[in-house]
């Protein structure tokens, strides 16, 4: 006895369709013709305004050139920036945006505008405090790529009105070096496109280098050199662990918070900043950078 097999709904369907139809049509080449006339709707109309477009310009020459200009002008920013970049990656950074900005301020309020920085190499600067401004500020430092966005996403999620400690080593450099103080969206673009020009043009070595010489530290004082020697009298190289992590624990805000009298929470910090540093492995964990 035979079993019946379920009906093939497919094969159904084709039956359904007239002969005409299917005889005109082979199978997989047929297309809707209103599909067809939207697809060519839309390239024709594409083009359409981009005729319009040049032919906008052409009568109107006088626009022509300006936006020659500007195409030429965008053209030498991008090439000057990646030149400015290379060569900061071999010639120390003497004076940033933020700095001429501090000696602008006190000019004009009739304070003292003596700058305080010293330059100094990687090689002649403690690792401790080194070790003391990733533990603080950026302690995936050695793996991102400039941007940490584990930090960035917990930042969102908390809704902070700032997001401080989503701002990485690098992106801090970037816009110390390269751009203004204030906040815009375009300061952020640009932040951003100067801290990957950095990640894949210097390295880590020398952003935590170019980092721990521009840093705002104090009043009208830039750099550890500075720093340790106008509140420590002595170099940096010699700094120890506590005083490298009292260093970082006023870099949220050198101007409020002193590194000579430390408040309760400058040195509450400075504690919490010393236990991260061991827990960090100590120096090994910026050796290989």
């Amino acid at each position: 006895m035979s079993q019946e097999r379920p009906a093939n709904q497919f094969r159904n369907q084709a039956r359904q369709v007239p002969p005409t139809k299917a005889a005109s049509y082979s199978a997989g080449s047929y297309r809707s013709p209103s599909s067809g006339a939207r697809s060519y709707g839309s390239r024709s109309t594409g083009r359409g305004y981009w005729s319009k477009a040049k032919a906008f310009m052409r009568e109107r020459p006088l626009l022509q050139r300006l936006y020659g200009y500007f195409l030429k002008l965008l053209l030498f920013a991008f090439l000057f920036s990646i030149l400015w970049v290379v060569v900061l990656k071999f010639v120390p950074v003497w004076f940033t945006p933020l700095v001429i900005a501090r000696k602008v301020e006190a000019i004009g309020a009739g304070e003292d505008s003596k700058i305080h920085k010293t330059w100094r190499s990687y090689d002649k600067i403690s690792k401790e405090v080194a070790l003391a401004v990733v533990a603080s500020e950026d302690q995936n430092f050695p793996t991102h790529w400039g941007f940490d966005l584990d930090e960035i996403r917990d930042a969102l999620s908390e809704n902070r009105k700032r997001l401080r400690g989503a701002s990485t080593i690098s992106q801090q450099v970037a816009k110390n070096v390269f751009l203004w103080n204030g906040r815009s969206y375009i300061r952020k673009a640009l932040e951003a496109y100067f801290t990957v020009l950095i990640e894949l043009i210097w390295g880590k070595e020398r952003i935590l280098e170019v980092y721990l010489n521009v840093a705002e530290m104090g009043p009208m004082t830039f750099g550890v050199e500075a720093a340790s020697q106008r509140y420590y009298g002595h170099a940096a190289s010699t700094l120890s662990r506590s005083e490298a992590a009292r260093i970082a624990a006023v870099l949220p805000s050198p101007r409020r918070f002193s590194i000579r009298n430390p408040s309760g929470y400058v040195q509450r910090r400075t504690s919490q900043i010393t236990r991260q540093m061991r827990a960090l492995g100590g120096k090994a964990y910026i050796r290989n950078l």
